[in-house]
């Protein structure tokens, strides 16, 4: 056999990612070249490791053997890296952190400085909602986990980087000088939720509920982006975070409409697991990050109290 490191890396991600446009898009390779080196990769095989049913891409047991040996060698490999860099002196490892699809704009300033200063990091960051976040924190699959609503089913502890404000959001040419009520405003035009699941959708629900805001119509998407989009072509109102909607209220794209209650206040908090043993490169961050955050704040995010 001769196959090679980076097709084990990418069958890796065939399998993980059960798509070759997927596994493609995650590498960022074309799906041209994921489909050839599989096709390498499974040469050296009688055993088929994959097999395609209808358009739809499924592991065989022997495919999920390989990738289990794969994944392993690919671990001794890094090892091998990390030691290296180790032995002269630098901060090395694997650093894990899940956060929420919104988290996306705040996680990568908090941690800029200190990957560039440690180069021997690998960083490893899934994006996902807030079900997902708290599943990876819950099977102690991640180091640390990026929320803007405490879970309350874990024992956990924080640190908290940056208030959350949420607001209500419509496109631009839409007029609400004559509205004095939220349920007149949504008696025709529809609110526009996130999917179950996510952290803005349950704010949003605390927040109608209270209020006891009846909402006559209603869409679900399944990202902050698509809301934001669907948001600007005038499909209807959200309540967004203000993270994700700067420049768009910056451009005109999308206007606030101002009510009593509103913004909506949580908190960003970087969370673990309680009594959680943190390796060197996670408590390298936390120690950073107690240190540096407040300055963070007030040089990446001073516009933020604009609003």
């Amino acid at each position: 056999m001769n196959y090679t490191l980076h097709q084990l890396q990418i069958f890796l991600k065939v399998v993980k990612t059960q798509s070759v446009t997927k596994a493609s898009e995650e590498l960022h390779l074309t799906q041209p070249a994921v489909s050839i080196q599989l096709k390498n990769f499974q040469d050296q095989f009688d055993i088929p490791l994959t097999e395609v049913v209808g358009r739809r891409l499924y592991v065989t047991d022997f495919g999920n053997e390989i990738a289990e040996v794969a994944e392993k060698i690919i671990n001794q490999v890094e090892a091998i890296n990390f030691k290296t860099m180790a032995y002269k002196g630098q901060l090395t490892g694997r650093l894990k952190i899940s956060i929420v699809s919104t988290g996306k704009y705040i996680m990568p300033f908090f941690l800029a400085d200190f990957i560039k200063e440690h180069s021997g990091i690998e960083l490893q960051m899934d994006v996902t909602n807030k079900s997902g976040v708290i599943s990876s924190l819950e099977k102690n699959e991640v180091d640390f986990a990026l929320v803007s609503v405490l879970p309350t089913t874990l024992n956990i502890e924080k640190l908290d980087l940056l208030q959350n404000k949420l607001y209500l959001v419509s496109d631009s040419k839409t007029d609400f000088k004559d509205a004095t009520d939220l349920n007149e405003i949504f008696k025709e035009i529809p609110l526009i939720y996130r999917e179950k699941g996510s952290g803005t959708r349950q704010t949003m629900e605390r927040f109608i509920e209270r209020n006891a805001v009846v909402i006559q119509k209603k869409m679900e998407l399944t990202s902050n982006e698509a809301v934001k989009q669907a948001v600007i072509a005038g499909l209807g109102c959200s309540i967004m975070p203000l993270i994700g909607i700067k420049n768009e209220l910056s451009s005109q794209e999308l206007q606030m409409i101002p009510f009593k209650g509103l913004p909506i206040k949580t908190t960003w908090s970087l969370i673990w697991l309680k009594g959680k043993k943190h390796g060197p490169v996670a408590a390298a961050l936390l120690d950073y990050m107690h240190k540096e955050k407040d300055n963070i704040v007030k040089e990446k995010f001073n516009w933020y109290e604009n609003y």
